[in-house]
């Protein structure tokens, strides 16, 4: 994910996620039929060049996070400011479903909306 502070991107969808059972296949697929480039963080691929930048994370069935089972993508916003953000999203009826954890470049929670739909919000302030 970007680095920098970037106003015009706050509250803008900013990367997407989705599950993968075979990551290699899936990099492959994307390399040669779309012209993705890949990083890999461990197990996690982030892509670039792609109209929106993402990532790809292994499958885990048992793992209600990965959303494997539904093949549902991960919509991320972000936000300059992560604590208020939380607030708001709560204030408006949403459920916080992962609570604010770092990763490489920032730190992130995801929510649900009253109807059930899971998002996430990253910060790198």
């Amino acid at each position: 994910m970007p680095t920098t502070p970037r106003r015009e991107a706050h509250h803008k969808i900013d990367y997407v996620e989705f599950a993968s059972a075979d990551m290699a296949a899936t990099r492959a697929f994307f390399s040669a039929a779309f012209g993705w480039q890949f990083e890999a963080y461990g197990s996690y691929l982030a892509f670039h060049g792609a109209g929106i930048d993402g990532g790809i994370h292994p499958a885990d069935p048992a793992d209600p996070a990965s959303r494997s089972g539904t093949g549902g993508a991960l919509i991320v916003f972000y936000s300059l400011d992560l604590a208020a953000r939380e607030r708001l999203v709560k204030q408006h009826g949403a459920a916080i479903v992962r609570p604010v954890f770092s990763f490489p470049g920032g730190r992130r929670f995801h929510f649900a909306e009253p109807a059930g739909n899971e998002f996430a919000v990253w910060s790198d302030c």
